[in-house]
């Protein structure tokens, strides 16, 4: 069953938010995980003394090939999805991505796990352009092209997202949201990317990783109210003022990357608004698939905002 066999899972991206779920799932298996990081101290008070850490850039060749030696698995959680790196998308989600690939091939490693987006076939309706979209679909051309035994898990928006829109009391949610989006606790998805890695018969194989259920921000805001004791009203902004502000700004974006972070940012809430209610109603059966595959326990909304609690 295992892909591994003793050798170490290599966990990239694994600081990032899905990744160190990863790292979690994995070493509760007594999986030697390596996770390649540009600050090590940083990923050590993250991850603690467990995992081996490399220090190094995903962009850089050798640091790479070091991670990769004599692994069994890797595993890609890696994203540029942040104003310091936003400049950079191409060249860390897709060339460097694409070089790993190539390595690993290169280097024997017997599996690969690749963290995509829900579903790559959809695109970017008319007037949205989102970078990362086209990224994940020359990965995954990729993958399908390589000898790697590779697995691809579709993502949707972590759960995060709910508890990242609310202010107080207020969930604040510019263009109020799809009528049903499905979501993915951190967890869920560390667990699912790490039983990927140890396994030998997933391969070629993409699975939609969702949660429980697809719900809207509203009733997101009243079962989250529920569970920390405080009523959460919910409240839909109209994204004719962020429009104005994107389109004033725009001619700046050339120059600044807290504003061209800003305008992918929106695209992103653009397709977020838009997302395909028949997807959505389609959930419960890339669900149903993931109980009969996968060993594990689905986290609810409400487990999830207990968790986040008892971090907090």
């Amino acid at each position: 069953m295992s892909g591994v066999a003793g050798a170490p899972a290599v966990v990239l991206g694994g600081t990032g938010h899905f990744g160190r779920h990863v790292v979690a799932s994995l070493r509760s298996r007594n999986v030697p995980v390596r996770v390649l990081s540009r600050d090590a101290d940083r990923a050590r008070a993250l991850l603690g003394s467990g995992p081996e850490i490399i220090e190094g850039s995903i962009a850089a060749c050798e640091c790479v090939r070091q991670a990769l030696q004599g692994a069994g698995a890797v595993v890609l959680s890696v994203s540029a999805f942040a104003p310091g790196t936003i400049r950079r998308l191409k060249e860390i989600e897709q060339d460097a991505v694409l070089a790993v690939l190539a390595e690993a091939e290169q280097a024997g490693v017997s599996r690969a796990v690749y963290i995509s987006i829900y579903d790559v076939k959809w695109g970017a309706p008319q007037g949205i352009d989102l970078a990362s979209l086209e990224i994940k679909v020359q990965v995954e051309s990729a993958l399908a092209r390589s000898r790697l035994n590779w697995t691809v898990l579709g993502a949707p928006p972590s759960m995060e997202i709910f508890f990242a829109m609310i202010r107080g009391s207020i969930m604040i949610v510019p263009g109020g949201g799809p009528a049903a989006l499905p979501t993915v606790s951190p967890v869920d998805l560390g667990e699912i990317a790490a039983q990927a890695a140890l396994r030998n018969d997933l391969g070629r194989m993409r699975f939609r990783v969702v949660g429980p259920e697809a719900i809207s921000f509203a009733q997101a805001a009243e079962r989250i109210g529920r569970i920390t004791g405080k009523r959460i009203r919910y409240l839909a902004m109209p994204l004719l003022l962020p429009r104005i502000a994107r389109a004033l700004a725009r001619p700046l974006a050339a120059r600044s990357d807290r504003i061209y972070f800003a305008d992918q940012m929106l695209n992103f809430v653009e397709l977020l608004n838009s997302f395909p209610q028949s997807a959505a109603g389609e959930a419960v059966q890339a669900h149903s698939l993931l109980l009969d595959t996968f060993d594990y326990v689905p986290t609810t909304l409400e487990m999830e905002a207990r968790r986040r609690a008892n971090v907090e």
